[in-house]
């Protein structure tokens, strides 16, 4: 069977392994005591993650900042509208502790063994923080193309032409995997790239609107998407 994709590109933060929502929630909760704040850690974590997409949403180019300084100023301009003066700093560590050795999800191991084609990650994150996660995990891939190589946050479609360039494949040769229908699906499709959206049963809300070309639950899903367009 001829495959019409000569490649995947993969998400990993929510993808491949759980998203950071309650690492967040649990700084926030700690932030909350430390400084006598009466909102639940949910609503500070949800300010905290409104000025957190903005940052990135900007931080492309000439103007990019890594994950760990968008997240320092995110959370310095949300305490900010509590009137609070913070140093985030201890804080975005307790966050980097998480993106350095995040919980696989299950059948990830099994679903990524049973993919015939090879496969890029592209992730937004940090260099250092995502080869540490992926030697804890002892996780290969072809290729791998963070935020920080590129310059530029998904979906800005620079991370997507980069991983483009370095793989050498087509984007219409190739499927973006992705749990997040505005960084990823949004991201991918505006550069020509087939989608598959990974959409778990009790995944956090999505600011996105943009629709898939295939919708799964689990990645075990996506050997049957692959092979039924051959």
């Amino acid at each position: 069977m001829t495959r019409c994709f000569d490649g995947i590109f993969l998400d990993f933060y929510g993808t491949l392994v759980g998203g950071d929502r309650e690492a967040v929630e649990a700084i926030c909760a700690d932030i909350a005591s430390t400084y006598g704040l009466t909102c639940p850690p949910e609503q500070l974590a949800c300010a905290w993650g409104r000025h957190f997409f903005a940052q990135i949403e900007q931080a492309n180019g000439d103007d990019f900042c890594t994950l760990f300084e968008c997240e320092q100023r995110s959370l310095r301009q949300v305490m900010r509208e509590w009137g609070i003066e913070v140093d985030p700093m201890p804080y975005v560590r307790k966050l980097q502790e998480y993106w350095r050795a995040p919980p696989l999800l299950p059948g990830v191991t099994e679903a990524l063994a049973a993919l015939p084609l090879p496969i890029c990650l592209v992730s937004n994150a940090d260099r250092e923080d995502l080869d540490t996660a992926l030697t804890g995990l002892g996780l290969q891939f072809d290729h791998v193309v963070t935020s920080e190589d590129a310059r530029s946050y998904k979906p800005h479609p620079d991370i997507f032409r980069h991983a483009l360039k370095q793989t050498g494949w087509l984007a219409d040769r190739v499927l973006h995997v992705g749990d997040s229908l505005h960084s990823d699906v949004y991201g991918a499709n505006r550069c020509g790239i087939r989608t598959a959206w990974v959409d778990r049963p009790g995944r956090i809300s999505d600011v996105g609107t943009c629709e898939s070309h295939y919708r799964i639950e689990v990645l075990n899903q996506l050997a049957y998407v692959i092979g039924g367009n051959g």
